[in-house]
């Protein structure tokens, strides 16, 4: 059986100074650190000669900034896939992270009855269906070989959680899925024989990173 590593890589750290939940808003763009992450993982796949094949990116603007100094490494396209998107959330917008009184507002009330779902947005198990589906097609484009694909915090995190045979319902603060973080599955065919974690770009984080929006 062949040996074939998908990496699902998050994007980045965000220009966000508003510190809005910006979810699914277009034109967020990598800040300058964020930048120099996406170029530490490109120098970390070239420099531990990791044999990439394909490269994957949600269509929003981090996700596609981030997979670029990878792609052009190694001389690969970026493949847009909407599957590896962020989740969908109704409390886009809100500076949530300063002020989470806001959800106070009985506007809100009705998308907060069922934690488990979640109400507010899109289905933990429809996050994990379409990743799924999309590291499958990777994998199998780089048979033997190393794909990437760069997605966002919550979608790889509950793919995690539904590789590991975890519950999806989880406190958020405990996500194992820091800014410009892998998470690697390593398959033997297409069966899935190991799932690892790392943090490339470790010395760059530190408390003051604005991680709001995944």
């Amino acid at each position: 059986m062949s040996r074939t590593v998908v990496h699902l890589l998050r994007h980045g750290e965000v220009h966000n100074p508003g510190r809005i939940l910006y979810g699914r808003i277009p034109g967020f763009y990598l800040s300058e650190r964020g930048q120099a992450m996406a170029q530490r993982i490109a120098d970390d796949f070239t420099e531990r000669g990791a044999d990439v094949a394909h490269v994957v990116a949600s269509p929003l603007l981090r996700a596609q900034q981030t997979a670029t100094p990878l792609a052009r490494a190694y001389g690969l396209p970026i493949n847009t896939d909407v599957r590896v998107i962020e989740a969908e959330n109704r409390f886009e917008g809100l500076a949530l992270a300063d002020n989470p009184r806001l959800l106070a507002n009985p506007v809100h009330w009705p998308y907060l009855i069922n934690p488990f779902r979640p109400s507010w947005g899109e289905p933990y198990r429809s996050q994990v269906r379409r990743v799924v589906a999309a590291v499958r097609e990777a994998r199998a484009r780089a048979e033997g070989r190393e794909a990437v694909i760069t997605a966002h915090q919550l979608p790889i995190w509950l793919t995690r959680l539904h590789l590991e045979g975890r519950p999806k319902f989880h406190d958020p603060r405990k996500r194992e899925c820091a800014l410009a973080s892998l998470t690697t599955l390593t398959f033997s065919g297409s069966t899935l024989m190991d799932l690892t974690y790392s943090e490339p770009c470790a010395d760059l984080l530190d408390e003051d990173v604005v991680s709001v929006g995944a």
